[in-house]
Parts: structure tokens; C-alpha cells; sequence
């Protein structure tokens, strides 16, 4: 309780400075309204999930109540009956009053007073789901709803979200969409001793999730990493306040077809997880069945041991991580699986594993070992890639590369992609990175012969650089 009212204190304190200096009448003639603000704010974080247990209504009282004119001083008893905080959960499905009129100032002078009002919003909105040991579904799915409105805000009156770079969005490099994964953010798995591995700068969770966004597509995905994002930091308040915590279950299994992302978003993840204190490095470690099983007795263990030393501090992805439970009793990758299974709990603190693979070939894998089962509890799908989400993908690529295509070259892209089989082998991004790469090295054949391009023509893929994929 008394987390939440400095933390209400605070927002207070920072929303009230940013009106007073914005009016010029100083911080105290809006310290009323902006305790309103955080009044709503709390009370629909509160009701989001339609419980508004004691200890949550008593921590509002004890923060909000003696603050208001005149101050509310009930119980809570009388506080739910009294229904004063029923229906306040909508508070959080669209940007307030308040916010809005800092978004516009924002708008016309190029501060970023929005910006310092989300930070605090969110904030005191994790504050307040921290006051449950387990924050409910509900709570989770609103606070994500609310900072979507706020950045759908930010979005509809031009300002740069946070965490994004002042030039435009933030870069999805190796993102399907973007070519190019940057070794300083990756290191795969050698299939011998060593492990080579480069470490990244720290960056922050609204970094992180602002380059999350700006994947094409997988909305559904991006919602649930947020909301996973949103437990780690509720159990991370709740620990820095010496409070009770749970463990949230940080191994995942990632199910779809190749070229929908499960990579790209495995490296994102692991850089959450450092930025909420999950593990300390936040690097990604790629491998699969090759490199971890090997063809002799007491190989296994040892290749598998190995990478698994090497991900310590971040992530290990698994590709088609079903092929180690394949070839029966006597087959190596069984070795391989229960290495695994004994390294994950001699270093759950500081390690994640992601398994991913096709839809249902993963749940064999995960029937393999009872400690399988039992850690694997968090399974997200990435769906396949509309045709409009992957053409979209090719005009990212273009984007990146500075090229752009001709009214022609578009709608060609747009048929080809619509005449590719859908069977299981497809590639989606990976389809159309191969077709994008394709095409510009039919543009570099088409000007050859020209002594002199001009800059317009070195730029521009026209509909007879759009060629089939070489299989």
C-alpha cells in the first residue's frame, strides 16, 4: 500500500509539473485534477477484472482517499458497495482528457510531455496490478489496451512513440520484413567446443517493444509478449518491495511454419528479459537437433552441455526441437532431452529456452519428459502471413535497401505470392525475402548495360525484375 501512494505521489507530482509549466500557473493549480487522473487510473486497473478485492480497495483508499476535496474516508466494505469504482475499467480503452491536451501541446512545440505522462501511467497502472500476488488475465489485458490507446494517440497526431528514434520507427532488423539478422545480436550454436558470443548494449522495454510493434503483422503474438512483459515487471515491483512473488514461467514453445517470426521475436524476448531482470545478458543462441546430437555414446551430452553453457545469461532457441524425440528409445536425442531437462533446473534463474517447431509435432516433443511438460507451460502460435502482410513485408525490404517498386512490379509481387502453394513447406518471409533478393539481382542484370543509370533507375524494381524464386 504505501508503494502506491508514493507511486501515486509521484505521478501527481510529475503530471501536475508538466500542466503548471504548460499553463504557467505552477504545479499546485492542477494538483486536484491530476490526482482525479490517477484516480481513474488506479480505480479501472482495479475493476478491470471485476474482483476490487479489500487489499486492492484499501491501498486506494489509503492512496487516493485523504488527497481528495474533501477526502473519502470509508472502508472498503463501503467503498464496493457504494459502487464507486464500478464500470471505471473503460476509463482505460481510449486516451484521457488530460492526455489528449498534452499530446496536442506536444504536437505544436515538439516536447515530449506525453511521453513522461505514459511512463508514469504505466507505471502506477503496474503498481496497482502488483498489489495482487498474481495480477488476473483481465488486469493485464487492460493495462495493454490502455497503453495501446496511448500510442495509437501518439500515432493518429504524428509524435514518435517511445522508445522509437527520433527519425521514424524503430529498425526490425532480421525482422521478416527486414533483412539482415546483426551478429551483435545473435550467436548461433557451433557444434563443437566453443560458442562464440557478442554481447548487446542494454536497451529499454519501450525500445524493445517499439521495435515489437513494428513487425508486420502478428498481432496476436505481440499481445502476448506484452502481456508477459507486463507480469515480469509486476513481480519485478513487487520483489524490489520485498513482497511475496511468483515465478513466471520464461521457457516458451513457439508453433507455426518456417518464415513467421518465431526468431526474430525469440531475440526481442530475450532482450525483455534482461531489461526486467529475467537473465543478465539477453544475448540468443540458435541451434537445432545437428548441433546438439551426435552419433556416438556420451557425445550428446557433452555437444548439448555446451551450447546450453553458452546461452547461460540469455536465450537458447531450439529449431524443430520435435526432431530430438524422434527415432525411438535408443536414439540420441533422447540424451539431448534429458540433458537438457536437468540444465534448466540447475540454472533456472538465469536462462530461457524457447522450442519451437510445427503446431502439432511440438506437443510430441513436449510428451517426451515429464520435466517437459512441466516447464513448457506457455505455448504461442504465429500464424501464417495474409498475402497483404507479406507484400507489405516486400515493401519493408525495399524500404531498407532504399529500393521501391512500380505500380507493375507491386501487383506482380502481389500475384506471385498469391500463386505460391500454401502447403506446410511454405516460407512466407522467408519466401519473399528470397523473392526480393531475386528481384534485385534481376534489376542489377536489366541495367548492366547502361553506362550511366540515373538514381531513378537504380532504385526502382519494375515488373520484369519480379521473377520466380530459384528453388
Amino acid at each position: 500500500m504505501s508503494s502506491l501512494v508514493a507511486d501515486v505521489g509521484g505521478f501527481v507530482d510529475e503530471v501536475g509539473t508538466l500542466l503548471g509549466a504548460l499553463s504557467g500557473t505552477g504545479a499546485d493549480a492542477h494538483r486536484q485534477e491530476v490526482l482525479i487522473e490517477a484516480s481513474n487510473l488506479v480505480g479501472a486497473v482495479i475493476d478491470s477484472d471485476g474482483r476490487q478485492a479489500d487489499a486492492e480497495l484499501d491501498a486506494f483508499l489509503d492512496a487516493i482517499g485523504p488527497r481528495l476535496q474533501p477526502p473519502l474516508i470509508v472502508t472498503a466494505a463501503r467503498l464496493r458497495e457504494g459502487g464507486m469504482l464500478d464500470g471505471r475499467r473503460t476509463w482505460l480503452t481510449r486516451p484521457s482528457v488530460l492526455f489528449d491536451l498534452l499530446l496536442r501541446a506536444d504536437a505544436r512545440d515538439g516536447e515530449r510531455r506525453s511521453h513522461r505522462y505514459y511512463a508514469g501511467a504505466l507505471r502506477l497502472a503496474h503498481v496497482t496490478a502488483a498489489l495482487d500476488l498474481v495480477p488476473s488475465s483481465d488486469e493485464v489485458t487492460a493495462i495493454d489496451g490502455f497503453r495501446t490507446a496511448m500510442l495509437q494517440a501518439m500515432d493518429a497526431v504524428g509524435i514518435n512513440r517511445p522508445g522509437q528514434p527520433a527519425s521514424g520507427p524503430a529498425p526490425t532488423p532480421g525482422a521478416p520484413g527486414s533483412p539482415g539478422t546483426p551478429p551483435a545480436q545473435t550467436a548461433s550454436a557451433a557444434p563443437t567446443a566453443s560458442v562464440e558470443i557478442v554481447e548487446t548494449p542494454a536497451r529499454t522495454i519501450d525500445e524493445l517493444l517499439a521495435e515489437l510493434d513494428e513487425l508486420v503483422g502478428l498481432a496476436n503474438v505481440k499481445a502476448e509478449v506484452r502481456r508477459l512483459t507486463s507480469l515480469l515487471q509486476v513481480q519485478q515491483l513487487r520483489s524490489e518491495r520485498g513482497l511475496p512473488t511468483i515465478e513466471v514461467g520464461k521457457h516458451l514453445v513457439f508453433t507455426g511454419n518456417p518464415g513467421t517470426g518465431k526468431t526474430t521475436v525469440g531475440r526481442l524476448l530475450s532482450q525483455i528479459y534482461r531489461a526486467v531482470g529475467v537473465v543478465t545478458r539477453g544475448h540468443l543462441v540458435e541451434t537445432d537437433r545437428s548441433k546438439l546430437v551426435a552419433g556416438y555414446v556420451g557425445q550428446t551430452a557433452l555437444k548439448t552441455q555446451q551450447t546450453l553453457e553458452a546461452s547461460l545469461g540469455g536465450m537458447l532457441l531450439i529449431d524443430e526441437a520435435y526432431s530430438l524425440a524422434r527415432g525411438g528409445e535408443n536414439d540420441f536425442g533422447r540424451e539431448a532431452i534429458d540433458t537438457l531437462v536437468k540444465f534448466m533446473e540447475d540454472h533456472r534463474d538465469d536462462l530461457a529456452i524457447v522450442a519451437a517447431g510445427y503446431v502439432d509435432e511440438m506437443q510430441d516433443f513436449i510428451d517426451t519428459n515429464p520435466g517437459l511438460k512441466s516447464r513448457f507451460t506457455r505455448t504461442v502460435l504465429f500464424p501464417d502471413y495474409t498475402t497483404d502482410e507479406l507484400v507489405a513485408i516486400f515493401v519493408k525490404l525495399g524500404d531498407k535497401h532504399h529500393y521501391h517498386c512500380s505500380d507493375g512490379a507491386l501487383a506482380r509481387v502481389r500475384t506471385m505470392i498469391e500463386d505460391e502453394p500454401r502447403t506446410r513447406g511454405f516460407g512466407n518471409a522467408r519466401f519473399v525475402r528470397n523473392l526480393f533478393e531475386t528481384a534485385v539481382a534481376h534489376q542489377a542484370m536489366r541495367l548492366a548495360p547502361l553506362t550511366d543509370p540515373s538514381d531513378e533507375q537504380l532504385t526502382t524494381l519494375t515488373s520484369s525484375d519480379i521473377a520466380p524464386v530459384d528453388v
